[in-house]
């Protein structure tokens, strides 16, 4: 929190959640606004989890030599309706880490949640409101509601970004290279990005 307490805005919404004018995550995401200092998210939801999902060493062929750097894919959320996914390259894991941090926060959508299998009624938001779709390079992601119970009927890699989405009960369906991990996880997020899409309206 220190971060914040010593945060100068720079924006305009900066400006407004730093004097208390916006209170909510949601009030930012009900006006279209777009979220461009992390510190923003870190004031409004200061109990973001952050959890890194992969990290990798990449080089590349220089006339110098070989640059190695590392790269690495994080995501964060609340447990209530709020993710944001990240990809940050730096030559130091630690400043990788930190940088898709950062753009996972900027990043950071609302995911509608729900009751949406037709095998459940109980009105709990604990799956999504209908199917939906998300694709990235090769990736494509198809979720569907699923009943109370159920669990995560998703892969292993990308189980965090429901947990941290609040999302206990839902089938997914993948095609392509998922073993493309940051393609994986993105289409993922398009998904639940389509999701808030569709309910805005």
């Amino acid at each position: 929190m220190a971060q914040v307490e010593s945060w100068k805005p720079r924006t305009k919404l900066g400006m407004l959640v730093s004097e208390g004018k916006i209170s909510s995550i949601d009030e930012i995401f009900q006006n279209n606004y777009k979220i461009q200092e992390p510190e923003i998210v870190d004031m409004l939801i200061p109990n973001l989890k952050a959890q890194v999902l992969y990290s990798m060493i990449v080089q590349k062929q220089t006339a110098a030599g070989e640059l190695t750097r590392f790269k690495s894919l994080v995501v964060v959320g609340d447990g209530n309706g709020h993710i944001g996914i990240g990809v940050g390259k730096s030559k130091q894991t630690r400043i990788a880490i930190d940088k898709a941090t950062i753009q996972a926060k900027l990043n950071l959508i609302p995911v509608p949640r729900g009751c949406g299998s037709w095998e459940c009624s109980c009105g709990r938001p604990h799956s999504i409101p209908h199917r939906a779709i998300g694709k990235c390079g090769s990736v494509t992601v198809e979720l569907k509601p699923g009943p109370y119970g159920l669990g995560l009927v998703v892969g292993e890699f990308v189980k965090p970004i429901f947990t941290l989405a609040g999302i206990s009960d839902v089938w997914s369906f993948s095609r392509g290279n998922t073993s493309n991990r940051v393609n994986f996880a993105f289409a993922v997020y398009e998904a639940f990005k389509n999701i808030y899409k569709l309910n805005i309206f």
